[in-house]
């Protein structure tokens, strides 16, 4: 296996869309010995709060929390990237790359236009990224054709059906102290900032509530929830909490 083989690649388009909405399930599969890496599709450079440089640096502290092997970001234009041939070659190229069985990208719909663009992208580009006759290099040399066993959707700000549930009690205090590298956008009350839709303590209340709701019916504590194109397989009906 090669050295930079991930078993779980997560797609942002923003720093921090990983950690809000998925954050505890990948702070698990590290702990459960799984090889994790981060790509943020932007810089997150429109946001109200912060900087590129600030988000970049918040970004690499919070993979380093986590436990993640690779943090990179492709640098596409905040709010003006487009699902089109060059953006998909790029994403592509680092699938190809890390070869992930998993792959974990932004919802399909939510308030952030960006995050269904990103997902529309990452998806198509996931599918594309296992045909050989769509050429991609790394350092000069040919990539092969690689194709992740799936693509999992993670929910982010609008309630979506999952269409199953990681059970991440036990995790919630490690999130938090992940989400905390993120002092630009989060809650800090010494902060001289603009407000945001997600600066106030109201919405870690608000990210709590939610993983309550998507644990409470398989028995959980707390959940994150998940989001699969199509019907999700198992082994054995045993694999069904």
């Amino acid at each position: 296996m090669s050295t930079n083989r991930l078993d779980i690649l997560a797609f942002g388009a923003h720093p921090d869309d990983v950690e809000i909405s998925c954050g505890a399930t990948l702070i698990k599969s590290i702990e459960q010995g799984k090889r994790v890496g981060l790509i943020d599709l932007t810089e997150g450079e429109m946001g109200t709060r912060g900087s590129s440089a600030l988000r970049l640096k918040e970004a690499q502290e919070a993979a380093n929390r986590m436990g993640a092997l690779v943090r990179e970001n492709l640098h596409f234009r905040d709010c003006f990237f487009v699902h089109d041939e060059w953006h998909r070659l790029k994403v592509i190229e680092k699938i190809r790359q890390y070869k992930p069985e998993i792959v974990l990208v932004n919802s399909p719909s939510d308030r952030h236009p960006d995050h269904a663009r990103a997902s529309a992208l990452v998806r198509e580009a996931a599918f594309y990224s296992g045909l050989p006759k769509i050429e991609t290099t790394l350092n000069g040399l040919p990539q092969e054709a690689w194709r992740p066993k799936t693509v999992l959707m993670y929910i982010q700000d609008y309630f979506i059906t999952p269409s199953f549930v990681v059970d991440i009690s036990g995790f919630w205090e490690k999130k938090l102290e992940v989400l905390g590298c993120f002092k630009s956008q989060f809650y800090d009350p010494n902060s001289k900032e603009p407000n945001t839709p997600i600066s106030g303590k109201s919405f870690l209340d608000f990210l709590h509530g939610k993983s309550l709701n998507l644990g409470r019916p398989c028995g959980f504590n707390l959940g994150e929830g998940f989001v699969i194109d199509r019907y999700p397989g198992v082994q054995s009906i045993s694999d069904i909490l």
